[in-house]
């Protein structure tokens, strides 16, 4: 069953409930633009930006792009990119690609001009939907794009070097196309992170994304009542995937621009949400705010809140018993995966194991897992080896790139590139990335296990380790330490803190400052070392 036929069924089934939502709390009323066709509503104890569709909407709507691009000589197979922020048009025009048969191709929306062009040819898109936000990165490339794709501008106030999208679309038949898809037909490509260099394209047909769907239903135990809060970026496997349990159970969801504290509680509070999917960032700063009173629980509707689950990076325990401190009624789950297993899921800790917080978890929904040593051989366990997943949402290939394909993919198994051990109850410990692990004086160290220690204090708000190079030891355990607001701490208070931790772990270099997290909450060791590695090392002053 192909992932088009879920939102053909939800609008026979649920074609006058509403769909998605879409929040931006940073456009006020005054600043409103008349967005064609889709219903603008305005909540009466708001005053933001929101917009909602309906799943028999949201079904014409990917229809008419289908037929949009058809007219166009678009054919199954060939590929259609999407660069937008998340918004109302963001899953039509994705399901619209699908449906014509085309093959999705989301872009990352911090991707600058060369990066776009890169991953264009990449993928061998010939259709490119953008919207304003990107247009100053779109013109510098412009011209040799229009020579090779369509340009669909999604957006009031077209540039010149693009077409119009509404204007296009609105022509467009709103009849479903008779294109035959299949389960192993191609569906997505998705890109990775691009931390060792220019991302990979990453194929998946429509199995793993129906693999997603209903694995994300039963993890969470979704249902058609629920509202799932979208947080993160659709470009994201993380975000969609997890929106896809809302697809599969026919069921709302909230498109929220913006991650401020308020804003998250404000919008669980006044749209109903009962799912809240949040990176590591984001809790924390909503914790603070609870800490410092900046926020108050009572100010919100937030009993309807029954699930707070977190992936995409190893989480702090500490982070978790904090939270449930303050929601002790809350479900939690973390969800491990890539975006090369079709994201979020293959592993996850479940809703019922909160007591193994720090775990991410047993195989999920469908899959296998083995833990690994420089050989291929399985460890012993509790050893440390490599995690490898083996299930329906491993990646088809790396597109066009049989080599890294290869070093990757073996035996239908995915080398993963995290280091994990498990314990007697089978429950998985994600150590640290292979490539992250510090090497001092012949010891591995992983640097998310002094992270989590660190995370124990009080007054840290964040916390990265990474290796600097020594001449002695080779590399030693540098800890970059983000301060809690309106605290303080010394080096001398951090290395006091870190006696109960073996020797060997400590850090021997202490850094306050601001830790880089990318997009999807990660924390971006590769630009923290391009900072701090060298003679160039700057060290902060302590922050107040």
């Amino acid at each position: 069953m192909p992932i088009t036929d879920l939102l053909e069924r939800n609008s026979k089934l649920y074609g006058d409930e509403v769909a998605l939502v879409e929040i931006n709390p940073e456009i006020k009323e005054e600043q409103r633009v008349t967005w064609k066709e889709y219903e603008l509503i305005q909540p009466t104890s708001s005053s933001y930006y929101r917009r909602q569709i309906t799943w028999s909407v949201f079904d014409e709507k990917a229809n008419r792009v289908a037929n949009m691009l058809m007219d166009r000589g678009i054919k199954k197979g060939q590929k259609c990119a999407i660069l937008l922020m998340n918004c109302l048009e963001w899953l039509p025009i994705y399901f619209g690609i699908l449906k014509s048969g085309a093959i999705a191709v989301p872009l990352n929306f911090r991707f600058d001009s060369e990066e776009i062009d890169y991953c264009l040819k990449a993928s061998d898109s010939e259709v490119l939907f953008y919207g304003p936000e990107f247009i100053g990165r779109i013109e510098n490339i412009a011209e040799k794009l229009k020579k090779e794709m369509l340009l669909f501008y999604v957006g009031d106030q077209c540039p010149p070097f693009a077409e119009d999208y509404y204007r296009q679309v609105s022509n467009a038949s709103s009849i479903a196309p008779r294109v035959l898809i299949e389960d192993s037909d191609d569906a997505a490509i998705y890109f990775s992170s691009g931390t060792t260099g220019f991302p990979k394209a990453i194929l998946h047909i429509h199995t793993a994304l129906m693999q997603s769907a209903k694995m994300e239903a039963m993890h969470h135990e979704t249902t058609h009542s629920d509202c799932f809060l979208c947080i993160p970026p659709l470009y994201h496997t993380g975000a969609k995937m997890h929106w896809f349990g809302s697809l599969y159970t026919g069921s709302r969801a909230v498109l929220l621009k913006g991650n401020s504290p308020e804003s998250i509680f404000r919008a669980v509070s006044e749209e109903h949400c009962t799912i809240v999917w949040l990176l590591v960032p984001w809790a924390q700063d909503i914790l603070a705010a609870l800490d410092s009173g900046k926020i108050k629980i009572e100010d919100y509707k937030l009993s309807q809140w029954r699930l707070m689950h977190i992936g995409a990076q190893p989480i702090p325990p500490s982070l978790v018993r904090h939270w449930l401190e303050y929601f002790p009624h809350h479900k939690y789950d973390t969800n491990y995966g890539l975006s090369e297993s079709t994201g979020p899921g293959c592993v996850h800790l479940g809703m019922e194991n909160v007591h193994k917080v720090g775990a991410i978890g047993v195989p999920g929904y469908g899959w296998k897992t083995k833990i690994v040593d420089e050989d291929g051989n399985p460890v012993s366990q509790g050893e440390i080896g490599e995690l490898c997943v083996k299930g329906p949402g491993v990646m088809v290939c790396y597109y066009k790139n049989q080599e890294a394909t290869d070093e990757i993919l073996k035996n239908g198994w995915l080398f993963t590139g995290d280091m994990a051990r498990q314990d007697e109850d089978g429950f998985i410990f994600l150590v640290d990335r292979k490539k992250d692990v510090i090497i001092s004086g012949g010891e591995n160290l992983y640097p998310v296990q002094i992270e989590n220690f660190l995370m124990k204090n009080d007054k840290i708000h964040d916390a990265a380790v990474i290796g600097l190079s020594d001449p002695r030891l080779g590399e030693i355990a540098a800890a970059i330490i983000q301060v809690k607001e309106g605290m303080t701490l010394t080096e001398d208070e951090v290395e006091a803190f870190c006696v109960d931790l073996p020797r060997y772990k400590r850090p021997r270099k202490i850094i306050f400052d601001n830790v880089i997290r990318n997009a999807t909450g990660k924390i971006d060791k590769p630009k923290l070392r391009q900072k701090y590695c060298g003679d160039h090392l700057v060290e902060k002053q302590n922050q107040a």
